[in-house]
């Protein structure tokens, strides 16, 4: 902890001073300024606890204390970087590479997912000799120049951002609101075909693809979870045209899924990526990362004849941490908790479900569950407001969630693997609340043809309150020749 403390005014003045005004935070109007964590709780600069509900990089817990001292120990005896012989290094990478499957055998340690996914797309190109990749529609893949151009998720978001012309964003697998939804026969099949034919267009346009590449499970993107079969269909389509397929696991991995380590394995054992890049969670907040991909990849990329060199990748200390990582999730039954914990939560935000119209649809694989809201089940209208109102209100309630998705209005579930049932219970008990008072309005009609909209009683830690909303009026003239006064209430606050 730093020696110096300011006051909560002084930080934020200072960091709107020094600090990118880029770099967002969250909560902006009124942020949060933590100095401690433990496990799935973060503190307050007052002592008070937050409930960390949306932390998916302190995987086993913020600041655990078995990593923390792998950490320390390694530091006190050496850190160099690894053109020095050094067990640390290979111990990791074989810990690592017993996770997956025997192709996918040679490694390269970076130090953020963003650096793992620039790499694994200049093996691609090295590797094919192609130049196109293909991407999914409000994909994520990091912050550099290269990654940006594969995101949709980013340079949608920029008004005088241009697509490169060597990508190519494929519909979103999205089987809730996407184009084939879930009551298609063979959503799988159908989103594949996106693909093959997107291959196609960019043959006769005399291009080539190097790669397709796709997080396991879209995070950003609102938390899909594609049709199982899906990955199998397009690395045969990409791998026919002379591509390779990159699973991007740096928000997925680690167990998190509960019934496998890997997201991608939940597509079925027949599916092997060529690569796999993982970062995040792999260091517990440490910042590190990997890349692993087969032998004729990694031979590929030595004979173009550069050195590939990272100053601090696979550093000691960096292996000392991501190992003691790997021990904490066997040791305490992480994968296990993510499995148990996240079907209890998934199971009791299906009953908010059946509670609330504005829940579209809970999805979600073990601690990477996602709630969706809608203003309209069969229209599927973007619940925007209503996700924002949520997440503050229970910011007031020191919990911490986050909303994402192309429209803002996923509600997204990623803590950290120790996240308890109790936790479960805790959170959706205060989204329940929540929900109960957004938009509730009693309509009173004291005559004919006129409107009154009063705001309803709304229920806040237990204390009835009746509120003053904002209220917008119109005159509406029916066919029938009366005029009515109709009352909107645009913002609920509580």
């Amino acid at each position: 902890m730093s020696a110096e403390r300011f006051e909560k005014k002084k930080t934020i003045d200072l960091r709107k001073k020094h600090i990118g005004p880029s770099c967002k935070i969250f909560f902006s109007h009124d942020p949060i300024k933590i100095v401690q964590a433990k496990g799935q709780y973060m503190y307050d600069e007052k002592g008070q606890r937050y409930l960390d509900c949306i932390n998916n990089v302190a995987h086993v817990g913020h600041c655990h204390p078995d990593v923390v001292k792998a950490g320390a120990q390694q530091m006190e005896l050496l850190n160099t970087n690894s053109r020095f012989l050094h067990d640390n290094l290979v111990l990791y990478a074989q810990r690592l590479q017993a996770t997956l499957p025997d192709k996918l055998s040679v490694c390269y340690f970076v130090n953020s997912g963003s650096e793992a996914n620039d790499l694994a797309l200049r093996l691609a190109w090295q590797y094919t000799g192609n130049k196109d990749i293909i991407t999914l529609d409000n994909a994520y893949h990091g912050h550099v120049s290269s990654l940006i151009d594969i995101s949709p998720y980013k340079f949608h978001q920029s008004s005088d951002a241009e697509q490169n012309q060597y990508v190519h964003v494929a519909p979103s697998p999205d089987v809730y609101r996407g184009k084939y939804r879930g009551e298609h026969l063979d959503p799988a099949t159908a989103y594949a075909d996106e693909v093959k034919d997107m291959v196609q267009r960019v043959h006769k346009k005399g291009g080539k693809i190097a790669a397709f590449i796709a997080e396991s499970l879209q995070s950003c993107g609102g938390q899909v979870i594609p049709p199982q079969g899906y990955f199998q269909q397009v690395a045969q389509h990409v791998r026919e045209a002379g591509g390779i397929f990159i699973a991007d696991e740096v928000q997925v991995g680690f167990g998190r899924v509960g019934t496998h380590f890997w997201a991608f394995q939940l597509q079925g054992e027949d599916f092997v990526p060529d690569i796999v890049t993982m970062g995040k969670p792999i260091g517990n907040g440490h910042p590190m990362s990997c890349v692993v991909t087969t032998k004729e990849v990694a031979e590929a990329f030595m004979s173009s004849g550069m050195e590939y060199f990272n100053t601090f990748g696979g550093n000691p200390v960096s292996c000392a941490i991501g190992m003691a990582v790997l021990d904490v999730i066997v040791k305490e039954d992480l994968q296990g908790n993510a499995l148990r914990v996240g079907r209890y939560l998934t199971n009791l935000l299906e009953k908010q479900k059946e509670k609330h119209p504005l829940v579209g649809d809970i999805r979600g694989r073990g601690l990477f569950v996602g709630l969706e809201l809608v203003k309209d089940r069969l229209k599927l209208t973007p619940a925007t407001a209503e996700a924002q109102e949520v997440i503050y209100r229970l910011k007031e309630q020191y919990i911490l969630l986050s909303a994402d998705g192309p429209h803002r209005n996923v509600l997204k579930f990623k803590p950290p693997m120790c996240f308890t049932t109790e936790d479960a219970d805790l959170v959706v008990d205060k989204i329940d609340h929540v929900l109960t008072g957004i938009g509730k309005v009693i309509f009173i009609i004291p005559e004919e043809g006129h409107f009154v909209a009063k705001p309803a009683v709304m229920q806040s830690t237990g204390t009835q309150k009746v509120h003053t909303n904002y209220i917008m009026f119109f005159k509406v003239t029916k066919h029938w020749g009366k005029t009515l006064n109709l009352a909107i209430v645009l913002h609920c606050h509580y």
